[in-house]
Order: C-alpha cells, then sequence, then structure tokens
C-alpha cells in the first residue's frame, strides 16, 4: 500500500467529515459534532483559513486526516495546536496515523513553532503509549476546561 499525505482540498472534506464522525465515535460522543462540509469549507479554505489539514490516501481513497491550527503561547510564542488525527478503523496499525503526525511535526519546525500541543483521552492507553514513544510529554497534572456554547449564554445572561 502506498500512502500519500497531502493537504486536504475542498474535495477532501465530506470524506474529512467522515472522518471526525468516525472520530466522535471512537471517543464515544457520537452526536457531538455539530460542524458541516460547508463549515469545513469556509474556515479551511483561504488566505485567512483557521486551520489545516492534511489527508492521508491510497489509489484516491481517504484514510485519515489531521487537522491543525497556529495558536499563541505567552511562555512560548508561536505553537500548533493538533485538533484531531485519525485514520479509518480498518486501516489503523499500518503506520498511517505515524506519518500524519510526522508531518504535522515536519510543518511546526518548517514554520518555527516552539511547541505542538494536544489532547489525548486518559483511556485511549494505544495513543498515549505513541505520544510517549515518540518523545511527547504527557501532562496528567493538567485539566482541560471547556465552556460550551450553551454555557457561555448562561454566563453572560447573569
Amino acid at each position: 500500500m502506498k500512502i500519500t499525505i497531502r493537504p486536504a482540498n475542498k474535495a477532501d472534506f465530506p470524506e474529512v467529515l467522515n472522518l471526525i464522525k468516525e472520530l466522535a465515535v471512537f471517543e464515544k460522543e457520537p452526536d457531538a459534532v455539530e460542524i458541516t462540509v460547508n463549515d469545513l469549507e469556509k474556515e479551511g479554505l483561504g488566505e485567512n483559513s483557521l486551520f489545516q489539514c492534511l489527508v492521508a490516501e491510497n489509489e484516491n481513497e481517504i484514510l485519515g486526516m489531521a487537522l491543525f491550527y497556529f495558536r499563541f503561547s505567552t511562555w512560548k510564542g508561536r505553537s500548533l495546536h493538533l485538533e484531531d488525527l485519525i485514520v479509518r478503523e480498518k486501516h489503523r496499525g499500518k503506520g498511517i496515523g505515524e506519518a500524519l503526525y510526522k508531518k504535522v511535526m515536519e510543518f511546526a519546525v518548517e514554520h518555527n513553532v516552539k511547541r505542538v500541543a494536544w489532547e489525548v483521552l486518559d483511556w485511549n492507553i494505544n495513543a498515549i503509549n505513541f505520544y510517549k514513544r515518540t518523545g511527547a510529554t504527557i501532562l496528567d497534572e493538567w485539566r482541560i476546561v471547556h465552556f460550551r456554547e450553551n454555557e457561555l449564554n448562561d454566563y453572560l445572561k447573569q
């Protein structure tokens, strides 16, 4: 199997959305995805895109993707956030995820990023072990904080 890693284009976004939904199922949040293909096109294309997306393909079939974006750390400066990295279940264990991961890290180095950050669920032992094997540091003492839309609106009404 010959895997090609390349930037996603408009025609890829339906499959990218399918991968995002597959990840949501894997992470036990099957109904959490609210975005549409139109959202991906609007926010991911053009000069002012909010994110970058790489896809892994073989013979015109998209097998996985990595979606990431720049952010700024007050301690480190230019940083990158890896939002999602997913490989279709039937293609896991073939090095596709690692190839995507490595391309993201190469992108970070090429863009003088001081840190790449992402989250991993505490029960995803395979991912945790992979990240540790690559030299990443897992920060057990930090907690992720989310303010969801309805919570945000409720708070601002107070």
